[in-house]
């Protein structure tokens, strides 16, 4: 993924853009070993995804998490 984010920026890149960004998608993650592994210096990112539908509730539960979460991160008031 290193080597393709690099060939990337150099070669595809334009000059006004963005460092170009990697995401792993997988079934499950360890929060400990993303830590440990440090990608978010490349630009590399993990994501866990549902195999499984969820229950509406917890879907919910998690969708309003998630837009929790950003608010924050963005400085958003709550509604």
């Amino acid at each position: 993924m290193e080597l393709y984010l690099g060939w990337l920026k150099r070669h595809a890149g334009e000059p006004d853009e963005a460092e170009p960004l990697g995401m792993i998608l997988c079934a499950g993650k360890s929060t400990e070993h993303i830590a440990l592994l440090e990608l978010q210096k490349s630009g590399i990112h993990v994501a866990s995804y549902w195999t499984d539908l969820l229950p509406k509730r917890e879907l919910e539960r998690k969708l309003h998490e998630a837009v929790r979460l950003a608010r924050a991160r963005l400085g958003v008031a709550e509604d």
